[in-house]
């Protein structure tokens, strides 16, 4: 139920379709916005899968409980991670509802990885999965649906 292709007309590399939406229509995010000077700067890098990821330096700014990352700022690691696989899709659209299970504490002053991949698409909704993993194990999991932005 994928409808997700490369444009013949737009013959860039997918980490390039992703930078250039980005930098685009998510300038100030929070999470990857490359123009936000208070934010996470996180530089998610599309793989030969269709997935992206990219890690993150777990600082103890960032805490909840004592040696743990706030649930919150996990959350918000998974949501862009979703965003940004559907940038790398060609496709820009916002977070309709998004389901977290926190399966183990994720540690900080360790670094994690955040992935997501498009599970299924049927436009203007898109089905996206993501997790987190710090050493090499499966922290936290998210599911969500995406709804396209209207182009007027």
């Amino acid at each position: 139920m994928s409808d997700f292709h490369t444009p013949v007309e737009a013959p860039e590399s997918t980490n390039e379709q992703l930078e250039r939406i980005r930098q685009h229509i998510h300038p100030h995010c929070v999470v990857c916005g490359p123009d936000n000077l208070a934010g996470l700067h996180l530089n998610f890098v599309a793989l030969p899968d269709g997935s992206v990821q990219a890690d993150f330096d777990c600082r103890r700014l960032f805490e909840g409980y004592p040696n743990t990352l706030h649930g919150g700022v996990i959350c918000s690691l998974l949501d862009g991670a979703m965003t940004n696989c559907l940038f790398a899709h060609g496709r820009a659209a916002l977070t309709a509802e998004m389901n977290v299970r926190f399966k183990r504490p994720v540690a900080t002053e360790r670094v994690a990885t955040v992935r997501a991949w498009v599970t299924a698409s049927c436009a203007p909704l898109h089905y996206v999965s993501a997790d987190l993993r710090q050493d090499g194990q499966v922290m936290t999991t998210a599911t969500a649906k995406f709804m396209e932005q209207p182009t007027d």
